[in-house]
């Protein structure tokens, strides 16, 4: 079975990100594979520094573990400033190359404006240096404020549609190049 780790890079409590996590989490599962949430507001990580020691953040070393033990991710970002979120690449950045190498990623972006694929290109460019298949298939969820009822499905269907896409992608993809 295939093992997935879902990370929201947003704060914020009623997360569009979280919202858009929790659908493809949901989409990932039906189609038979394992997903672990690590929500980033939960755990206490402090900034990167560089350093390797992080024994006063225990939680540091619960990102590493999960993230290690895992064949793949999904990770939802919100776009600031034309990028990934300070958080999620923070996340990141306290993993090496032995947690990330390897794995098998699928990426999701929300705006409040126009979908585009700044934040997605950059998490491209972040996952590759560490050796991390991305899947060609990624999710822009464009003003966010307004792409989703208020039970949380998204508005859009060809987003949704999209989003399967996406799902099937990532698990079909982990089973191959992990040889689950």
């Amino acid at each position: 079975m295939v093992k997935i780790v879902g990370i929201a890079g947003s704060l914020r409590e009623n997360s569009h990100s979280h919202q858009a996590l929790k659908l493809a989490r949901a989409r990932v599962e039906a189609l038979g594979a394992e997903v672990e949430g690590l929500d980033l507001r939960q755990l206490h990580l402090p900034f990167c520094d560089g350093g390797k020691d992080y024994s006063d953040y225990p939680d540091v070393e619960r990102l590493q573990s999960a993230v290690k033990e895992a064949d793949g991710l999904i990770l939802a970002t919100p776009e600031y400033h034309g990028s990934v979120s300070g958080v999620l690449k923070n996340a990141l950045d306290l993993m090496s190359f032995e947690h990330l190498e390897g794995k098998v990623a699928g990426s999701i972006s929300v705006l409040g404006g126009q979908a585009n694929s700044n934040s997605l290109n950059h998490l491209r460019t972040i996952l590759r240096w560490v050796h991390t298949w991305v899947i060609p298939e990624q999710v822009a969820i464009g003003q966010a404020w307004n792409a989703f009822s208020p039970e949380g499905k998204l508005l859009d269907e060809k987003i949704s549609q999209h989003l399967d896409k996406f799902s099937q992608s990532l698990v079909e993809n982990t089973q191959k190049l992990r040889g689950v």
